[in-house]
């Protein structure tokens, strides 16, 4: 391993150890970088850590890799891995396959035309379970996104803030198996409203 590809392991190991042990954001913009690293190796190995994480490295399955992925905010660490470098210090040779929507994704992934995919938090475990598509195994190897759905108005219902006020309206959502949709059922069910039938959700691909 170069030394650069070692420094980028080492940078992973600390980035994912201070995130479990800490927690806090709060925590940790009021502490400087060294600062918390030096508190959290205080009770938490990260030296072995590290070294584990370099030892774990073995062949690689494969050389080219081809990733799924929709264009999307959260599709950016996929794309800036290849200029930043970062596919390369690991000996792969990625290549983007864009998508118009989750559904390709999905079938692509599934067919097998792409080795790895960009996708919504609750498909992996969809496909697992048959639902939507035939049964398929997946594991999940990363997060890439932390939340930051939102509900988004027309401005003609600016004013209806209220959900119990949304009765037949019209809601669209990406996917069928994405968190935008669970949380927007969830949402409206707490406020006294049927999703599947005081409402029409509708599945619109992201732009």
């Amino acid at each position: 391993m170069t030394g650069a590809a070692e420094r980028f392991v080492d940078r992973i190991v600390e980035a994912a150890v201070t995130r479990a042990v800490v927690g806090s954001r709060g925590m940790l913009h009021g502490l400087g970088g060294s600062s918390l690293l030096d508190a959290v190796g205080a009770f938490f190995p990260l030296t072995t850590a590290k070294v584990l994480a370099h030892e774990a490295r073995g062949t690689l399955e494969r050389k080219e890799l081809k990733i799924g992925f929709v264009p999307i905010a959260c599709a950016t660490p996929l794309l800036l891995a290849e200029p930043m470098g970062f596919y390369a210090l690991q000996g792969l040779r990625a290549v983007l396959v864009k998508t118009p929507g989750w559904g390709l994704v999905r079938d692509l992934a599934v067919g097998g035309q792409c080795h790895a995919s960009h996708m919504p938090a609750p498909m992996p475990l969809a496909l697992s379970l048959g639902l939507g598509s035939h049964r398929e195994s997946m594991r999940v190897m990363s997060l890439q996104g932390g939340n930051g759905q939102a509900i988004t108005l027309h401005l003609k219902h600016r004013e209806r803030r209220d959900p119990g006020q949304w009765r037949g309206m019209k809601l669209a959502v990406p996917f069928e198996y994405s968190m935008h949709n669970l949380l927007l059922r969830y949402y409206l069910a707490e406020h006294g409203l049927d999703p599947d039938r005081d409402v029409e959700i509708r599945i619109i691909p992201p732009a």
